[in-house]
């Protein structure tokens, strides 16, 4: 019997929103949909060069090439599709991050409550195909989009992006001297970093010596902290790879204490050096760092504080770099059957994934 081939299909990929700077987002979604990843279907990107031109292309020029170009998919990973491309039906696929543009609106700038959140929410309604990156932002996108819609995990590996896999592990805790804190992302208020102040000043108030590192550009919103910084707080601002690999070396432990992730990329990245991570109690963290996290409730600075000083006096940071390690790996194992699986949709189509309960979100 001879075996069919393959169907090859056209893939285009939403890049019309990178310029300059690659957030992490941005990153996973270079990674997720790469043309040697994607082989051998025929990936092709489309990139604007200003803003005004992305928002010309978001609305009319990618749903006119998609009406023209019956036969191929559209994959939204960055900003989510214009009205017009929701037309194309169920090739046009988006890739979902988390659901903070609905769920979380106080935590928005103006930009995103004015161009990406309206967008965001008519894709809930319209849309029918949808890429997750992780159960959590699936269950929480099945509560939003319509019952129909596709919705499927494409869980992102995790690469050591800042090449920490020489690191033996966090550095040496030795009573006495500071425990070093380690939190990475953008200074705005979804990450909460006045709750991480607040935790390190409970520490130094329970006579633990104790620095805070943000590693981060300061975004938008207010940060009461930045007026007055404390003496236990460097703010590090960008650090290129050689200098977080440096700094990571020198810490304890990653520290996160952000009100909502849709995965939280930097927890999984840092263990790759083996740092311990701590993070706020909460579905997505759990799922994320699995046994491998210490659990915290930042709004409790007091009680955080004392787990965290448990967590260094009892030894625990010694054996932290084995479970940090062997969680990045179980995480990858699960994006690599999530990429086959994906692989297998983009000749097959949604029949690839046949209810598979490991691999795609259920109709609530």
């Amino acid at each position: 019997m001879t075996e069919r081939p393959a169907l090859r299909r056209r893939v285009y990929i939403d890049q019309t929103n990178m310029r300059g700077h690659v957030t992490g987002i941005e990153r996973v979604a270079l990674d997720l949909f790469a043309p040697e990843r994607l082989a051998p279907h025929e990936v092709r990107a489309l990139r604007s060069p200003s803003l005004l031109r992305m928002m010309l292309d978001q609305h009319i020029a990618v749903p006119a090439r998609g009406l023209a170009d019956r036969s191929a998919l559209f994959v939204f990973p960055g900003f989510p599709p214009g009205p017009l491309a929701l037309a194309l039906g169920r090739r046009c696929v988006t890739y979902i991050h988390d659901t903070f543009l609905l769920t979380r609106p106080q935590d928005l700038n103006w930009r995103a409550r004015a161009y990406m959140a309206p967008s965001f929410a008519l894709a809930m309604r319209l849309g029918r195909t949808f890429l997750v990156n992780s159960q959590t932002t699936g269950e929480d996108l099945r509560r939003l989009c319509r019952r129909d819609a596709l919705v499927a995990l494409l869980r992102p590996a995790v690469r050591d992006v800042f090449g920490l896999a020489g690191l033996a592990g966090p550095a040496a805790y030795v009573a006495g001297e500071p425990l070093r804190l380690l939190a990475i992302g953008t200074i705005e208020p979804r990450k909460d970093y006045g709750a991480a102040v607040a935790l390190t000043a409970a520490l130094v108030a329970a006579g633990i010596p104790a620095e805070l590192h943000i590693v981060g550009r300061v975004g938008w919103g207010r940060q009461t902290f930045l007026d007055a910084p404390p003496a236990f707080l460097t703010l590090h601002g960008y650090l290129d790879d050689s200098g977080l690999r440096s700094l990571a070396g020198r810490c304890h432990l990653l520290l996160s204490t952000a009100k909502a992730e849709g995965l939280g990329l930097p927890l999984l990245e840092i263990q790759h050096g083996g740092l311990p991570v701590v993070a706020p109690t909460g579905p997505v963290f759990a799922e994320v760092l699995g046994r491998s996290g210490l659990f915290i409730r930042p709004e409790d600075p007091e009680g955080s504080a004392r787990a965290l000083i448990g967590f260094a006096r009892d030894g625990s940071l010694a054996s932290a770099a084995a479970a940090s390690r062997g969680n990045v790996a179980r995480w990858n194992a699960l994006a690599a059957a999530d990429a086959i699986r994906f692989h297998r949709f983009l000749g097959e189509g949604a029949s690839a994934y046949g209810g598979d309960p490991a691999a795609i979100v259920p109709p609530a």
